[in-house]
């Protein structure tokens, strides 16, 4: 099968009555010009970003209390102005259904592994937001304290997510599967005011008692004015913590208050997001009100299709940046479809049947599970009924051309394949879908609108080939900085340094004729054999395919003045040097000679950061010896890692 064959194609009716068509229709009927088609369009909105900017605000009718007074002040990166003068509030744009006709409509719909779900309403969601902010403010919580949480994918998080940003607080959070010291890399550095924890968790049909562990970090955290629990297990005891506050205690005594909804600045911050961390505490990245705003109405309703009445289930946990994604789809006036625990359990079709039963429009995973999925022959279109599903989100890492097959052969046609790729660096993508292209076999669909992300070669000079992804104008959502960096000096450094005035964000990617996009891996995990740079993914997309192997993952070693690519294997039998050779073929022959590893080495597991990455810098460095500053806490299996080395040594590899 050629690799960008057309899979699917947009429907007479999308190309008319989409989120996208209508916004065309809007854009040419207020006079600013006439679009032939997306390209077009995108060519426009790079060209004109005031306008566009603006005319996203105006089309998703985003809500401030004093206008702009222009959309861009000062254009530089980093250090863009946006929305000079406005006065607007994060939480009153996502809960303004909260009162009006869809106020009865379900808000939030949580499931935890025990499968029974809990439905609120927008107005539930509301009331519960006022109550929880007049608790607040009644434990002295102010604009720009920080109020954290260790918590499941739940109402209670986007609760507390939205009571603190009404009144001017920042959020932030992590899973609660994170071991303590994780989470006191993490908050210890922002140093909340209060702490939002839950006392326990389920994944996998197992228990997690946390209290005694959280009791850990409460201590690590003097500055703090409250603690609130959230009872996820039955039994509410506290363990070793100091006193807390219980949830519905909380909720009953702020009841009947409404959420302030405090006009803010522009740049008011309302997330603090984290790096992952593998390599020394994680990056505390900060994003502002109104630009996060603007970007996700962009992605979500333009790019998503999304509007009143859609349901969005998006598997993710509360640390990783698709959460805080997600949550903004309450300003379309979406249902969130909230599912916590394994994703696989009992089964891989658990998702699938919550989809079907939910009548989920809008279904975002990883890759990692779409490959699984494949690999497990799964049909869940013959288990469930899907007959509602129109998009199906996938991001995380590089989607390979045989799960796009899978896709098309498994679930109904009508549904739109949205591979996206951006980051928690700006809570958002570069590059993503739209529901008037097709989607064509491993490819990304385009460049999102206000996007101008190109490919680089080393000289910062634009290719047509495989390069660095480059974003050449200010977006929105790129954060105001790092925590406590007040220079920016680091901020800088890790954007900014390398090609001076644009962003580089670390993928490899290459954009094809038809304005696709392919993400070859990331920049700091390229290989380099003989002086030839190759992306990791390229070797993903041909290992991946051998039925054999479960999980793979690539990484470089230094020998001799040159690199020697080194390939690890999960695989449910032990695979013999005839095998190795096929799969060396099977390289070779898809990808190129240069691209076939010196060393494959069977492991058990390969190691994944807490979002679903995997995490090929760590197995880099302890192939060449520089190991000791990484962070074991910051992965989902830190035992992966210690098995991994056992391997290297028993293949002479490691000394």
């Amino acid at each position: 099968m050629e690799h960008n064959e057309v899979l699917w194609a947009p429907t007479q009716a999308l190309r008319e009555y989409s989120q996208m068509a209508r916004y065309i229709r809007w854009l040419e009927q207020r006079g600013q010009g006439r679009f032939s088609g997306y390209e077009a369009l995108h060519a426009w909105s790079v060209s004109e970003p005031e306008a566009f900017w603006q005319s996203v605000w105006d089309f998703c009718e985003l809500r401030c209390h004093t206008p702009a007074a222009r959309v861009l002040g000062r254009q530089d990166m980093p250090g863009a102005e946006w929305f000079p003068g406005m006065r607007m509030n994060f939480a009153g744009n996502l809960l303004r259904h909260g009162t009006g006709p869809l106020s009865g409509q379900d808000a939030v719909v949580s499931y935890d592994e025990g499968g029974r779900p809990v439905r609120h309403s927008f107005a539930d969601l509301y009331r519960d937001t006022g109550a929880l902010e007049a608790w607040l403010r009644a434990r002295g919580v102010k604009p720009g304290d920080r109020i954290a949480g260790a918590v499941t994918h739940g109402y209670e998080a986007l609760v507390a997510m939205l009571a603190a940003t009404s009144m001017g607080a920042v959020w932030s959070s992590a899973s609660p599967d994170f071991g303590a010291d994780a989470i006191i890399d993490r908050f210890g550095q922002i140093e909340p005011a209060v702490l939002l924890l839950v006392n326990g968790y389920r994944y996998g049909g197992k228990q997690y008692d946390r209290r005694d562990e959280f009791a850990r970090v409460i201590q690590a955290l003097p500055g703090l004015k409250a603690v609130l629990s959230v009872p996820c297990l039955p039994e509410t005891g506290n363990g070793k913590a100091q006193p807390v506050t219980e949830w519905q205690d909380a909720l009953a005594q702020g009841r009947g208050s409404e959420p302030s909804f405090t006009p803010l600045p522009p740049d008011h911050p309302v997330y603090i997001l984290y790096s992952s961390g593998t390599t020394g505490k994680p990056k505390c990245i900060v994003h502002g009100a109104a630009g996060l705003l603007v970007n996700h109405a962009k992605e979500l309703i333009l790019h998503g299709d999304m509007g009143p009445g859609d349901r969005l289930m998006y598997y993710t946990t509360c640390g990783w940046m698709m959460w805080n994604w997600q949550a903004s789809a309450l300003l379309a006036g979406v249902t969130l479809i909230t599912v916590d625990g394994a994703p696989g359990y009992p089964d891989l079709n658990r998702l699938w049947a919550l989809a079907g039963q939910e009548r989920v429009t809008h279904f975002g995973t990883s890759a990692r599970f779409l490959a699984e999925c494949r690999k497990a022959a799964l049909a869940p279109a013959q288990g469930a009924e899907l007959s509602a599903l129109r998009v199906l989100f996938s991001t995380g890492s590089p989607l390979l051309p045989e799960d796009y097959d899978w896709v098309y052969d498994t679930l109904p046609a009508q549904v739109m394949l949205g591979s996206i790729a951006g980051g928690t660096d700006i809570c958002g993508c570069f590059v993503g879908c739209c529901p008037l292209l097709p989607v064509r076999r491993g490819e990304i669909q385009c460049r999102l609108l206000g996007v101008d992300v190109v490919a680089v070669n080393e000289q910062g000079q634009e290719i047509r080939d495989r390069g660095e992804m480059v974003c050449r104008q200010p977006l929105p959502s790129m954060p105001l900085g790092f925590w406590q960096d007040q220079d920016h000096q680091r901020y800088r450094a890790a954007y900014f340094e390398t090609f001076p005035g644009v962003w580089a964000h670390g993928d490899y990617v290459s954009f094809t004729e038809q304005g696709g996009a392919v993400i070859h891996g990331r920049s700091d995990a390229t290989l380099n054999p003989g002086g030839v740079r190759i992306g990791t993914a390229e070797i993903y997309r041909q290992v991946e395919r051998d039925p054999a192997v479960r999980d793979s993952l690539v990484a470089a070693r230094q020998a001799g003045g040159d690199v020697e690519v080194v390939l690890l294997v999960v695989a449910d039998q032990t695979l013999n040097e005839e095998q190795h050779q096929m799969l060396r073929q099977r390289i070779r022959t898809g990808a190129s000679p240069r691209h076939m590893p010196r060393h494959i080495v069977q492991v058990p597991d390969i190691p994944y950061t807490r979002s679903g990455k995997k995490v090929e810098l760590a197995v880099t460095r302890l192939l060449n010896g520089h190991a000791d500053s990484d962070n074991r806490d910051a992965l989902a299996n830190p035992q992966a890692l210690a098995a991994i080395r056992r391997c290297l040594q028993q293949a002479g590899l490691l000394t």
